[in-house]
C-alpha cells in the first residue's frame, strides 16, 4: 500500500507587507498559548484563529494546516538552539572543554525555563519531523557541532566525531526533556548539568587519548 503523503508544513506564501508580518506573528504567539494551554493533541487551527482574533481564511493564507504552525514553532526552537550553539562552542577565548560545560548548563536551564513549550512541540513531532523542511533546519546545529568535535578531536576519525557529537547531542536532549517533564530546583538543575558535563568531557577526553596513541603506533 502506498504511504500517504505528508502534509505540506511550508508557509503557503511569505509576507511581502508589515501588515501580514504583524499577522503572522499575531498567529504564532496565539499558538504558542494555545500549545501551551491545550497540548498538542487539542492544538486545532480553529482555536489558533480564535485565539489570534482572525479569520480562520487568513490564518489560511499562510498556513494551510496545523503542522505548518507547529513546525514553524520548532524551526523557532531550533534557530534559537543553532545560536546558543554556535555562541557558545565557537568561542575561542576558551577551551573546548570549558566551551562543552558552558553548553550543557545552558542548554539543560533553557529546557528547564521552556518546559513546557518544549514538552508540547515533541508531543508534536511526528507530523513534521521527517519532513524535508526539518532535515533542512537542523542541518545548522549539526553542522556547528560537527566543526566542534573536528576541534576537539582532531586524531579522531570521522565516525568516531559523528558518534562523539551524536552521543552528546542525543544525551542532552534526553535529560533535558526528563528534567523538563518535573517541577526541578535549582539545585537538582545544577547538579544534572554538572554531572553531564563531567561524563562529557571525560569521555572525548579518553576519545582523543585512544586516537593519538593509535596514531603514534602507526
Amino acid at each position: 500500500m502506498a504511504d500517504r503523503q505528508k502534509p505540506a508544513i511550508s508557509l503557503r506564501k511569505k509576507p511581502t507587507q508589515a501588515r501580514s508580518t504583524v499577522l503572522i506573528e499575531a498567529i504564532l504567539q496565539a499558538a504558542v498559548q494555545v500549545l501551551a494551554e491545550e497540548g498538542a493533541q487539542r492544538f486545532t487551527t480553529a482555536r489558533v484563529a480564535e485565539k489570534a482574533g482572525v479569520s480562520i481564511g487568513s490564518l489560511y493564507q499562510y498556513f494551510p494546516n496545523k503542522a505548518s504552525i507547529l513546525f514553524r514553532l520548532q524551526s523557532d526552537e531550533w534557530r534559537q538552539t543553532a545560536e546558543l550553539l554556535q555562541g557558545i562552542l565557537q568561542d575561542s577565548t576558551q577551551t573546548p572543554f570549558e566551551r562543552l560545560r558552558s553548553l550543557v548548563h545552558a542548554f539543560v536551564r533553557t529546557e528547564c525555563e521552556e518546559a513546557a513549550m518544549r514538552v508540547a512541540l515533541d508531543d508534536a513531532a511526528p507530523l513534521y519531523r521527517d519532513a524535508p523542511e526539518a532535515r533542512e533546519a537542523r542541518a545548522g546545529s549539526d553542522q556547528i557541532v560537527e566543526n566542534f568535535m573536528r576541534e576537539t578531536l582532531p586524531h579522531a576519525s570521522p565516525v568516531q566525531r559523528e558518534l562523539a557529537a551524536d552521543l552528546v547531542m542525543s544525551t542532552l536532549s534526553a535529560v533535558g526533556k526528563q528534567l523538563s517533564e518535573s517541577q526541578r530546583t535549582e539545585s537538582d538543575i545544577q547538579a544534572y548539568a554538572d554531572a553531564m558535563a563531567d561524563m562529557f568531557c571525560a569521555y572525548l577526553a579518553g576519545l582523543g587519548s585512544r586516537a593519538v596513541a593509535k596514531k603514534q603506533r602507526a
